[in-house]
Protein backbone atom coordinates (compact mmCIF):
# COMPACT_ATOMS: atom_id res chain seq x y z
CA UNK A 1 0.00 0.00 0.00
CA UNK A 2 1.36 3.17 -1.16
CA UNK A 3 -0.03 6.07 1.18
CA UNK A 4 0.08 10.20 0.46
CA UNK A 5 2.88 11.32 1.40
CA UNK A 6 3.73 14.90 3.21
CA UNK A 7 4.77 16.25 -0.46
CA UNK A 8 1.90 14.91 -2.40
CA UNK A 9 -0.74 16.81 0.30
CA UNK A 10 1.67 19.87 0.86
CA UNK A 11 1.40 23.57 -0.59
CA UNK A 12 4.08 24.20 -2.51
CA UNK A 13 4.78 27.83 -3.17
CA UNK A 14 4.72 29.00 0.41
CA UNK A 15 4.19 32.25 1.65
CA UNK A 16 6.29 33.12 4.27
CA UNK A 17 8.23 36.40 6.66
CA UNK A 18 11.87 36.79 7.50
CA UNK A 19 12.36 37.50 11.78
CA UNK A 20 12.09 41.11 11.12
CA UNK A 21 9.01 41.50 9.27
CA UNK A 22 7.57 43.95 10.91
CA UNK A 23 3.99 43.26 12.73
CA UNK A 24 1.80 44.72 10.16
CA UNK A 25 3.30 43.51 7.27
CA UNK A 26 2.84 39.65 8.63
CA UNK A 27 -1.09 40.83 9.12
CA UNK A 28 -1.18 41.92 5.39
CA UNK A 29 0.17 38.40 4.48
CA UNK A 30 -2.58 36.71 6.10
CA UNK A 31 -5.32 38.82 5.19
CA UNK A 32 -3.76 38.85 1.42
CA UNK A 33 -3.00 35.08 1.31
CA UNK A 34 -6.52 33.80 2.80
CA UNK A 35 -4.33 32.02 5.92
CA UNK A 36 -3.85 31.59 9.15
CA UNK A 37 0.15 31.51 9.71
CA UNK A 38 3.03 32.05 8.51
CA UNK A 39 6.09 30.23 8.35
CA UNK A 40 9.52 32.25 9.52
CA UNK A 41 12.95 31.47 7.43
CA UNK A 42 16.29 32.71 8.36
CA UNK A 43 19.03 33.69 5.84
CA UNK A 44 19.14 30.45 4.71
CA UNK A 45 15.56 29.76 4.14
CA UNK A 46 15.42 27.49 6.92
CA UNK A 47 12.36 27.44 8.95
CA UNK A 48 13.05 28.71 12.27
CA UNK A 49 9.69 29.40 13.74
CA UNK A 50 5.78 29.76 12.94
CA UNK A 51 4.01 33.31 13.26
CA UNK A 52 -0.17 32.92 13.38
CA UNK A 53 -3.46 34.91 14.06
CA UNK A 54 -2.95 33.88 17.82
CA UNK A 55 0.74 35.66 18.35
CA UNK A 56 -1.18 38.60 16.25
CA UNK A 57 -4.33 38.51 18.47
CA UNK A 58 -1.94 37.73 21.67
CA UNK A 59 -0.31 41.39 20.84
CA UNK A 60 -3.57 43.54 20.36
CA UNK A 61 -5.40 41.84 23.53
CA UNK A 62 -2.53 43.47 25.62
CA UNK A 63 -3.71 47.17 24.42
CA UNK A 64 -6.01 48.88 26.96
CA UNK A 65 -10.16 48.47 26.33
CA UNK A 66 -11.09 51.34 24.84
CA UNK A 67 -14.64 51.42 26.76
CA UNK A 68 -12.50 50.26 30.03
CA UNK A 69 -14.99 46.89 30.44
CA UNK A 70 -12.54 43.95 30.19
CA UNK A 71 -8.76 43.66 32.08
CA UNK A 72 -5.24 43.07 30.15
CA UNK A 73 -4.78 39.06 30.54
CA UNK A 74 -2.36 37.93 32.28
CA UNK A 75 0.65 36.52 30.98
CA UNK A 76 3.83 34.70 31.59
CA UNK A 77 7.38 35.90 30.95
CA UNK A 78 7.91 34.28 27.82
CA UNK A 79 4.60 35.15 26.20
CA UNK A 80 4.38 38.73 27.29
CA UNK A 81 7.52 39.12 25.56
CA UNK A 82 6.46 37.68 22.13
CA UNK A 83 3.01 39.73 23.42
CA UNK A 84 5.08 43.18 23.25
CA UNK A 85 7.08 42.20 20.03
CA UNK A 86 6.27 43.79 16.69
CA UNK A 87 8.51 41.95 14.19
CA UNK A 88 7.53 37.67 13.38
CA UNK A 89 10.91 37.19 15.30
CA UNK A 90 9.64 38.14 18.16
CA UNK A 91 6.09 37.44 17.52
CA UNK A 92 6.78 33.73 16.20
CA UNK A 93 6.56 30.04 17.82
CA UNK A 94 9.94 28.78 18.05
CA UNK A 95 11.42 26.42 17.61
CA UNK A 96 9.37 25.31 14.58
CA UNK A 97 7.68 22.00 14.69
CA UNK A 98 8.07 20.84 10.99
CA UNK A 99 7.88 17.59 8.55
CA UNK A 100 9.84 15.88 5.94
CA UNK A 101 8.16 15.50 2.19
CA UNK A 102 8.00 11.96 2.10
CA UNK A 103 6.63 11.36 5.48
CA UNK A 104 3.22 9.74 4.99
CA UNK A 105 0.06 11.75 6.33
CA UNK A 106 -0.45 9.93 9.35
CA UNK A 107 2.87 10.39 10.79
CA UNK A 108 1.86 14.20 10.18
CA UNK A 109 -1.04 14.05 11.70
CA UNK A 110 0.30 12.46 14.71
CA UNK A 111 2.85 15.07 14.97
CA UNK A 112 0.16 18.11 14.72
CA UNK A 113 -2.07 16.19 17.74
CA UNK A 114 1.17 15.59 19.37
CA UNK A 115 2.59 19.08 19.51
CA UNK A 116 -0.51 20.78 19.64
CA UNK A 117 -0.42 22.90 16.38
CA UNK A 118 -2.69 23.14 12.79
CA UNK A 119 0.18 23.10 10.46
CA UNK A 120 3.52 22.43 9.78
CA UNK A 121 6.60 23.87 8.09
CA UNK A 122 7.86 21.40 5.93
CA UNK A 123 11.60 20.97 5.38
CA UNK A 124 14.02 19.45 2.90
CA UNK A 125 17.40 17.56 4.14
CA UNK A 126 18.94 20.62 4.43
CA UNK A 127 16.23 22.39 7.09
CA UNK A 128 15.12 24.50 3.83
CA UNK A 129 11.49 25.22 3.34
CA UNK A 130 9.83 23.78 0.49
CA UNK A 131 5.92 23.45 1.89
CA UNK A 132 3.61 23.93 4.17
CA UNK A 133 0.55 21.08 5.44
CA UNK A 134 -2.00 22.14 7.24
CA UNK A 135 -5.25 19.83 8.58
CA UNK A 136 -7.38 20.71 5.69
CA UNK A 137 -4.34 19.34 3.72
CA UNK A 138 -4.42 15.88 5.38
CA UNK A 139 -8.76 16.23 5.58
CA UNK A 140 -8.19 15.82 1.57
CA UNK A 141 -6.91 12.21 2.09
CA UNK A 142 -10.89 11.15 3.24
CA UNK A 143 -12.36 13.18 -0.21
CA UNK A 144 -10.97 9.71 -2.15
CA UNK A 145 -13.48 8.13 -4.38
CA UNK A 146 -15.07 4.99 -2.71
CA UNK A 147 -14.02 2.81 -6.09
CA UNK A 148 -10.27 4.19 -6.05
CA UNK A 149 -10.63 3.18 -2.09
CA UNK A 150 -12.31 -0.44 -3.23
CA UNK A 151 -9.80 -1.23 -6.13
CA UNK A 152 -7.26 -0.50 -3.11
CA UNK A 153 -8.18 -2.88 -0.79
CA UNK A 154 -8.85 -5.39 -3.37
CA UNK A 155 -5.77 -5.57 -5.29
CA UNK A 156 -3.27 -4.49 -2.60
CA UNK A 157 -4.83 -6.05 0.06
CA UNK A 158 -6.70 -8.95 -0.35
CA UNK A 159 -4.84 -10.32 -3.16
CA UNK A 160 -0.86 -8.75 -3.21
CA UNK A 161 -0.60 -8.68 0.51
CA UNK A 162 -2.86 -11.16 1.83
CA UNK A 163 -3.46 -13.35 -1.25
CA UNK A 164 -6.76 -14.37 -0.92
CA UNK A 165 -8.61 -15.98 -3.62
CA UNK A 166 -10.81 -13.87 -5.85
CA UNK A 167 -14.14 -13.53 -4.19
CA UNK A 168 -13.33 -14.80 -0.61
CA UNK A 169 -13.94 -11.49 0.44
CA UNK A 170 -16.83 -9.19 -0.29
CA UNK A 171 -15.27 -5.32 -0.63
CA UNK A 172 -17.83 -2.67 0.12
CA UNK A 173 -17.08 0.84 0.23
CA UNK A 174 -19.90 3.69 0.68
CA UNK A 175 -18.67 7.18 2.19
CA UNK A 176 -15.58 6.06 3.36
CA UNK A 177 -17.33 3.41 5.02
CA UNK A 178 -15.73 0.02 4.09
CA UNK A 179 -17.58 -2.99 4.32
CA UNK A 180 -16.18 -7.00 4.68
CA UNK A 181 -17.86 -9.79 4.04
CA UNK A 182 -17.25 -13.34 3.59
CA UNK A 183 -15.07 -16.23 5.00
CA UNK A 184 -11.15 -16.26 6.14
CA UNK A 185 -8.87 -19.42 6.65
CA UNK A 186 -8.19 -19.05 10.33
CA UNK A 187 -9.74 -16.78 13.38
CA UNK A 188 -6.30 -14.88 13.48
CA UNK A 189 -6.42 -13.31 10.41
CA UNK A 190 -9.88 -11.61 10.70
CA UNK A 191 -8.47 -8.49 13.03
CA UNK A 192 -5.09 -8.45 10.38
CA UNK A 193 -7.86 -8.61 7.64
CA UNK A 194 -9.64 -5.41 9.08
CA UNK A 195 -6.53 -3.69 10.23
CA UNK A 196 -5.03 -3.52 6.83
CA UNK A 197 -7.92 -2.23 5.43
CA UNK A 198 -8.11 0.48 7.76
CA UNK A 199 -4.90 1.71 7.49
CA UNK A 200 -6.03 2.46 3.39
CA UNK A 201 -6.13 6.10 2.99
CA UNK A 202 -9.82 7.48 2.90
CA UNK A 203 -10.85 5.24 5.11
CA UNK A 204 -13.29 6.43 7.47
CA UNK A 205 -13.83 3.36 9.14
CA UNK A 206 -14.20 -0.93 8.94
CA UNK A 207 -17.20 -3.07 9.77
CA UNK A 208 -16.37 -6.85 9.44
CA UNK A 209 -18.62 -9.66 8.84
CA UNK A 210 -15.95 -12.43 8.58
CA UNK A 211 -16.27 -16.25 9.10
CA UNK A 212 -13.13 -18.27 9.32
CA UNK A 213 -12.41 -22.45 8.75
CA UNK A 214 -10.37 -22.71 11.48
CA UNK A 215 -10.37 -21.43 15.18
CA UNK A 216 -6.45 -21.02 15.54
CA UNK A 217 -6.89 -18.96 18.86
CA UNK A 218 -5.66 -20.32 21.86
CA UNK A 219 -9.89 -20.72 23.08
CA UNK A 220 -10.38 -22.32 20.40
CA UNK A 221 -7.31 -24.99 20.44
CA UNK A 222 -8.13 -25.44 23.92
Amino acid sequence: MQHRTVQDLMTHGVVHARPDTPFKAVAAMLTDNDITAVPVVDERNGSIGVVSEADLLRHEALLPDPEGHAPAPRLGLRDRGRADADTAGGMMSAPAITARPQRNAVEAARAMDRHKVKRLPVVDETGQLVGIISRSDLLRVFLRRDTAISEEIIGEVMHRTLRFGPGAVDVSVVDGVVTLRGKVASKSLVPITAGLCRAVDGVVTVHEQLGFDIDDSEAGAA
